[in-house]
Order: C-alpha cells, then structure tokens, then sequence
C-alpha cells in the first residue's frame, strides 16, 4: 500500500503555489477553510481569500462575479453542500455564462463516515455532469489532486473537483501528468477491466492482485476525467474483453457508471457491472466499516468481479 495522504492537504498546497505565481487567483469558501484547506492560501494572502459564511448560494453567486471580472476563482465546501445547496446558482450564474470558477469540494462519498447520511454526498457527481459546459474530476490521490488544480486553473470556464475527507493511499502505479478527458491503464487486463475513480482507484488494484490469484486477469483504469470521459479508450476496453467493470464511491445513478454505459450502448455494447452506491442513503460508521457495509471493500469487488467474469 502507497503512503497514505489527505488529497485536500495537496489541494491547499496548489492553491498556495498559484496564488504566488498569479495574481488572478482568487479562493473563496463557506466556513469550512480549515477543513477543505483553502485556510493556508488565505493566510498567505488575505486579500484574495473570502469566507462567505454558511452561505454556499451565495458563495457561488460571489464566484460567478468575481470570473465575470477577469479572476480565476476556486469555491470550496464540503461536496453535499457546494453542489446539492448551490446547485441552481451553479447552473444559472456560473455554467449559462461559462465562468472561470473552479468548484472544489471535500468530504465526498460514504467515506465521510461517522457523520453520517447528511453529509454523504453519492450524487454529487451526477448533479455535476448533468449541467451543460461542466467538467467533473475525481482524482485517485493526494498527488493527482495537485495534478489536477495546476491544470484546470488552466482551463477556462467551469469545472467540479471531488474529493474525500479520508487519508487515501498513493497510487504508486500512476505514471503522473493529470490531463482533461484521458484515462490511464495501471493494469492490463485479459478477462475484463475495472474503470475507478477516486478512492476506488486503490481498492480496484488490489482487487486485482486478488483476482489473479485465483486465476482472472482483471485490468485497472484511473479514469479521473469523468466529463469529459476518455471515450476512445473505454471502447477499446470493451473490444478487448467483452466485460468492463465499474467502481466508483458514489450511487451507481448517474455518476463513473452511467458515463461508461452511455457511451459502449452505442459505440461498443457489452456487459458492465456498475458497482457503487445502490441507489441508498449512507449512514453513520467508520470509513471502512461503511466500505463493507456498501460492498465496496476489496472482499466485495473480487466477488462481484470474479462473478461477472464466470458468467460470461
């Protein structure tokens, strides 16, 4: 297992390096700095920071205006909030005019464990994707995170960064270099390939190593680009073995899943087996407790992975 790293840690990280390089940079956030960790660029420089208070509608009405007039700005909170509270000012302020805010949201997924349904968000990525001139990135780690906010604060116009609350391992077996609409191979596969983003990146590898004890060569892909998503490769995969599997912390409506399935129904039909969030509230309990009880522990993705394979 790689090191383990707080992914939010390298997310303040990059936004202090931006703010010292450029001076467009612009972070705002809804109360919750030192937990989404835009309080070290705010220290840094307090005149480009702005705690909006427990206002996340405001915060993006704030941002949209801010990008209205020239600045490169990134809004945080926590993922249930900056997307399911905002959601209308984030489609109507921010998206309908293509503005230049970066949305960053922490505490993502069943992960945030002990606090329980509330504050789970399994939707949020399917909220996002469903908003026209919106991008959606899930990295696998703390150093594709700071991958990821070097490059979009590149890229002009609106884009949603999701990320957990929990220490995650580092994948060891990316070769780096995060770009927009590509997915990575970490494992070739024979019999089928596992499509991850997030957390799930990590549990799917070891899967895998699992699964080829037992006789199954299962593939792994980082696919932390879910739109735009690496169409091109998710159809070769699919010519290849005839199965693809899909895992993602996150409700298996609407989110890694459901991009997949749209795209092979009509380039490349084969089986997919989502696997995810069932369609269920989460509930209070640790990060690994909550993994086992949402079939999304390493046990459960080789059952489910194994099962799909023989019945082909």
């Amino acid at each position: 297992m790689g090191e383990l790293l707080y992914a939010r840690d390298y997310y303040g990280k990059a936004l202090v390096e931006l703010g010292r390089e450029r001076e467009d940079i612009v972070v705002l956030d809804a109360d919750l700095s030192g937990s989404t960790r835009t309080a070290k660029f705010g220290k840094e420089f307090p005149n480009r920071f702005f705690n909006v208070g427990v206002a996340e509608q405001n915060l993006m009405g704030v941002a949209g205006g801010l990008a209205s007039c020239g600045f490169t700005v990134f809004a945080s909170s926590f993922a249930i909030f900056a997307t399911g509270r905002a959601w209308e000012q984030i489609r109507n302020t921010i998206c309908t005019n293509e503005l230049n805010v970066k949305i960053v949201a922490t505490h993502a997924g069943i992960t945030v464990g002990e606090d329980g349904a509330s504050h789970q968000a399994n939707e949020d990525i399917a909220i996002m994707r469903a908003i026209p001139n919106m991008r959606v990135i899930v990295p696998c780690d703390a150093y594709e995170t700071y991958e990821v906010i070097r490059v979009i604060a590149d890229i002009p116009g609106p884009v949603y960064v999701r990320m957990g609350r929990s220490k995650v391992p580092v994948v060891e077996e990316r070769k780096g270099g995060f770009s927009l609409g590509k997915g990575e191979v970490l494992r070739e596969g024979k019999d089928c390939y596992i499509v991850a983003c997030g957390l799930m990146v990590h549990q799917s590898l070891e899967a895998s190593k699992a699964l080829e004890g037992m006789g199954i060569s299962a593939g792994v892909v980082n696919m932390p680009s879910i739109k735009p998503l690496d169409r091109d490769l998710v159809v070769d995969l699919a010519k290849q073995t005839g199965l693809i599997v899909t895992c993602e912390e996150h409700s298996v409506i609407g989110g890694l899943g459901s991009a997949v399935v749209e795209i092979l129904s009509q380039e490349q039909p084969v089986k997919v087996v989502m696997i995810g969030v069932n369609d269920v509230f989460g509930q209070s309990g640790s990060p690994d407790e909550l993994l086992k009880a949402y079939g999304l522990d390493v046990a459960s993705i080789v059952e489910k992975v194994a099962s799909a394979v023989r019945s082909i």
